[in-house]
């Protein structure tokens, strides 16, 4: 789920020379690539012991993983930590094992006996290869070893490259995949920039990557030098739609809990709210009274996640600075409270009606702030949406499910929720990516299996059929087939 969007923290940091990490790599990459020729075709209880291995290393570690988080984010609950970073990876883990034997299974196709006899047809999914997954910050351990249960599944090797801007969740990962596997068969690469660009230039036959459009686009442009097939998880500006009876407490917990979640810094969180003119001012008391009454001081408190950065705090705060010196109405839910520099947590605010031209309205805002932008009609408001890039996620809010149903099917995106958000990203048997500029392919589910499996058609040619027809000279069977056709 989640990805790093803003072109201020995207980008992995230069430090000290990788050429150490970018050797480790490449000697890794040649034993993956020597260890696959050798046992291209895992079998299903192989496949399912590695699953089992990496949902018991998740488990085991949780308190360790707990501690590196909060140690790169600054503040970040450790409920949540089980919740998304553990037990979301762990229970995709659990799935892929229950229905590992459904999804390896050949899928026959049809073949008409009249031409092909008693033919078999079938699609086959076999591994790929050797896939690299280049992680994200924000949910380091979920996306770092989430896609890896569905690549592990199809019977892939696998080199996870996390981002250095959570340090201390790459050094864990890397120690704890060090323990529980085979170099030859799944290892963390850690390094800067230098050898983030080096990952994304081997020849892989497969490569995830999940973060920013613009960043997604060098990916994909190194990866076409090697023809390397790419799935791309890449945000967008997710917008809540709320119709004239969506404006509801029950919409209003929604978006503020969902927007709460590691503090807007999820690439699946709502980004803006577009609702009815005539009823903004009654969102606006929703909301307020959800805050006062059910996450009072939030900010404060040990639920609250730090901006990853310092960086990205300063970036935040100057979307908000910008939008008051525009005129914009500002609602603080925390009124005169602003970031604890030491922890980097920082209050909702609202932001209503702002300028279109503000950096919050155009650029992916990923934290705390939360524009209300009106409209007059719903029409022109899912018009506009549509009009715009496409967002990883979409979500509708009202009482009337067709209304719901039929937004849902005019603004295009990613994935979609009515009267909730964010449950299309936690669903391990659901698919999950992006549409155009907010990605491409699917993982989770047998979607994710099968996005990192070759699909290969195989034919076994039985007897009784009219093959021959094809071959030179063509003769009486080939001109029956034509009258056939034909009708001649």
């Amino acid at each position: 789920m989640s990805l790093q969007t803003s072109p201020l923290v995207d980008r992995p940091v230069d430090g000290p020379t990788d050429a150490s990490a970018i050797a480790t790599l490449h000697e890794s990459f040649a034993l993956q690539q020597a260890a696959f020729r050798r046992d291209p075709h895992p079998d299903i209880s192989q496949r399912i012991e590695h699953l089992g291995a990496l949902a018991a290393m998740l488990m085991a570690n949780r308190e360790r993983i707990a501690d590196a988080i909060a140690e790169d984010f600054g503040s970040h609950p450790a409920v949540f930590t089980d919740l998304l970073e553990i037990l979301g990876p762990a229970g995709r883990a659990a799935t892929a094992i229950e229905h590992l034997a459904d999804w390896m299974a050949p899928s026959e196709r049809a073949a008409n006996p009249d031409v092909y006899g008693t033919a078999r047809a079938t699609m086959r999914y076999e591994p790929k290869g050797v896939i690299g997954n280049i992680a994200p910050w924000n949910f380091p351990f979920e996306i770092g070893c989430g896609p890896l249960v569905e690549m592990l599944a199809a019977g892939n090797r696998v080199i996870v490259k996390p981002s250095d801007l959570t340090p201390a969740c790459g050094a864990l990962l890397q120690e704890l995949v060090a323990s529980t596997f085979d170099r030859e068969h799944v290892t963390v690469a850690v390094g800067g920039l230098e050898l983030a660009r080096e990952f994304s230039s081997l020849a892989w036959d497969h490569l995830l990557y999940t973060g920013s459009p613009a960043v997604g686009r060098e990916i994909m442009r190194t990866a076409a030098e090697n023809l390397v097939p790419v799935t791309l998880e890449l945000g967008g500006k997710c917008p809540a739609v709320l119709t004239a009876s969506g404006v509801t407490a029950q919409a209003a917990e929604s978006i503020v809990g969902t927007k709460l979640v590691k503090n807007g810094q999820m690439c699946i969180s709502v980004d803006h709210v577009r609702l009815p003119v005539d009823r903004v001012d009654d969102f606006v008391e929703l909301v307020r009274a959800h805050a006062r009454d059910t996450v009072p001081e939030h900010s404060r408190t040990a639920d609250c996640t730090g901006i990853v950065s310092d960086r990205h705090l300063a970036r935040i705060e100057q979307l908000l600075d910008e939008a008051r010196a525009a005129g914009a109405r500002i609602v603080e839910l925390e009124p005169g409270v602003r970031a604890d520099p030491s922890t980097r947590r920082m209050p909702l605010t609202l932001v209503v009606d702002p300028p279109p031209h503000l950096r919050l309205c155009r650029e992916e805002i990923f934290g705390p702030i939360l524009p209300l932008l009106p409209y007059e009609d719903l029409d022109d408001a899912v018009a506009a949406i549509d009009a715009d890039d496409r967002p990883l996620a979409l979500y509708v809010f009202g009482a009337d499910v067709e209304e719901c149903e039929q937004v849902v099917s005019r603004a295009r995106s990613g994935g979609a929720c009515i009267n909730t958000c964010a449950l299309q990203g936690a669903l391990p048997t659901l698919g999950f990516g992006g549409s155009g500029t907010s990605g491409m392919g699917r993982h989770h589910g047998i979607e994710g299996f099968r996005e990192f499996s070759t699909a290969r058609g195989v034919v076994v040619r039985g007897s009784g059929d009219s093959i021959d027809a094809l071959y030179p000279p063509y003769d009486e069977k080939a001109r029956a087939i034509l009258d056939a056709a034909y009708g001649g």
